[in-house]
């Protein structure tokens, strides 16, 4: 059970203790009353004693009313941080999958690059088909299941081997990306876009639309050494 929850009901509870004892006072002094006592009151004893039972009888009425009030003002609190909690919940969902700490899967693009015997790929080639990616949309991205984040690495250490994440990748290297694969296509494609001016050099590449593509987390913690939180 929840701490709203809780406190929801503990609330209700004490109120509604004090509802009863205080109608109950009420019930007592008329209990306790002696009948013969007022067959005895005067006709102006009896305005007054009617009067003052009258007064009783609208205070426990406004205690009623006030305490039904307070219960339906503790029920909206309590639904209202339901929806904040709920809100919460969805905003942290959203910053886990842009931030990579979450697989995700949707429709996109496959982008296969390859080394040649005449051209090879080096980290400058996937920073900048990445920010293209990023550029035309790209919602998630990840280099031979590498995901991308704003943290991620990209370095050259051979001529053979790449560092994504601090984990080495060669040729062939499979980009993808989910988005609006019919906008990512054409970006790619557009007359001396990237993949027009890599093929004009030499290079070998391709891209394809994909369906159900599915990205892991980036499966590192991280550490945040100089920034104040």
């Amino acid at each position: 059970m929840s701490k709203e929850k809780k406190v929801l009901i503990l609330t209700i509870g004490i109120i509604s203790f004090v509802l009863v004892c205080v109608m109950f006072m009420q019930f007592k002094v008329v209990q306790e009353t002696d009948i013969a006592e007022i067959e005895s009151m005067r006709e102006d004893e009896l305005q007054e004693a009617l009067s003052e039972w009258k007064e009783k009888y609208e205070e426990t009425a406004a205690k009623l009313e006030d305490t039904k009030s307070k219960i339906n003002e503790y029920k909206e609190k309590s639904k209202n941080s339901k929806e904040t909690e709920e809100l919460v919940k969805k905003e942290l969902d959203e910053a886990n999958i842009i931030s990579g700490k979450t697989d995700v899967s949707g429709n996109g693009v496959k982008i296969t690059l390859t080394d040649n015997n005449e051209k090879e790929y080096t980290s400058k080639d996937l920073v900048s088909l990445i920010n293209e990616l990023k550029a035309a949309g790209a919602e998630a991205i990840s280099i031979n299941n590498e995901r991308i984040t704003n943290l991620t690495d990209i370095v050259d250490i051979s001529n053979k081997y790449i560092l994504v994440n601090s984990n080495k990748v060669s040729s062939p290297y499979t980009v993808l990306a989910i988005g609006d694969e019919n906008y990512l296509k054409s970006a790619l494609n557009i007359k001396n876009g990237y993949i027009d001016t890599k093929q004009k050099e030499g290079y070998t590449i391709s891209v394809e639309s994909k369906n159900n593509i599915k990205i892991n987390k980036y499966n590192k913690d991280f550490n945040l050494k100089y920034l104040d939180i």
